[in-house]
């Protein structure tokens, strides 16, 4: 089967480019004479109309890349936006892990259900949403790197502030022993809290990946809500247990991890919606990508 670019390109073919002269190699189909001419040259000949279009680009690119013209043209052919996504999600995933594990230095009281919970407790299920949406658009080994990604900062952030704690502090400074017990009481957690964002996020986007597949894509609510369901006990069971084993009693833990894998729960129901309504606008996007 012909190729609709060697089709479109009849008359010139490009061969390659000198990168320290700034040259592009043409030669002439017709007589096999090959000249080098230079790339500013070069997009506003007439040669470059009788390029297929695959070669038209890699001239392009190469030209905009030497920063001598703006750099859109190279953004939009390597769908810059997707990636733009990609890194946002990252840092989505970060702030929340970085909030709860924070977030475990406030305990409150909910009086009505006689239970003591973190904040962190109500926005981490939505790690798993965006694990969810990473497995989704971008695929189970990108996924894994994000993961990875928000273990390392976060571990790397904690290094940083445990060794601030051990500066001499300003004599007379009030905060100065605050700072170094909350730093302290968060870092005591970070040992639970890592394992268990390791194997839960793991978990989920693994089940994630395998109910897509055996489900052949279809079905979001079912992989969300399951992988999710999952990712919440593990996580639960891992964080609680590390976390307290020796310090409280296995029933009063065991309390813990039932009441955490409830409101987890309730909180990851609601990410099925925004699982659906991002799904579709991520598509509506990479058709808009192809078409352009």
């Amino acid at each position: 089967m012909t190729n609709k670019d060697e089709i479109d390109n009849n008359k010139y073919k490009l061969l390659g480019f000198e990168n320290d002269r700034k040259l592009a190699i043409i030669m002439i189909i017709s007589t096999g004479k090959i000249i080098k001419i230079p790339l500013k040259e070069l997009i506003t000949n007439e040669i470059i109309d009788n390029l297929n279009k695959a070669e038209i680009k890699t001239i392009y690119r190469k030209f905009y890349s030497h920063g001598t013209a703006p750099s859109a043209y190279e953004v939009n052919d390597r769908h810059e936006s997707a990636w733009i996504v990609f890194a946002a999600l990252n840092l989505l995933l970060f702030s929340l892990y970085i909030f709860t594990n924070f977030s475990a230095a406030k305990l409150f009281y909910l009086g009505q259900f006689d239970i003591i919970v973190t904040p962190g407790v109500f926005l981490y299920p939505l790690t798993f949403l965006v694990v969810d949406l990473l497995n989704e658009f971008y695929g189970f080994r990108l996924a894994r790197k994000a993961i990875l990604f928000a273990f390392v900062s976060n571990g790397f952030i904690f290094s940083l502030l445990s060794a601030t704690s051990y500066f001499p502090g300003l004599p007379g400074w009030q905060l100065d022993n605050t700072y170094s017990e909350l730093v302290n009481h968060v870092t005591s957690v970070l040992v639970a809290s890592s394992v268990s964002f390791l194997f839960s996020e793991y978990a989920n986007s693994y089940l994630l990946c395998k109910i897509k597949e055996l489900t052949n894509s279809k079905f979001l609510f079912i992989r969300v809500f399951l992988s999710t369901f999952f990712a919440v006990v593990i996580d639960s069971f891992l964080f609680c247990f590390i976390a307290f084993y020796g310090t409280m009693r296995d029933s009063e833990i065991m309390h813990m991890i039932f009441v955490q894998i409830a409101i987890k729960m309730c909180f990851a129901v609601f990410n099925i919606l925004p699982a659906y309504g991002a799904r579709a606008l991520f598509k509506k996007h990479i058709n808009q990508l192809r078409s352009a």
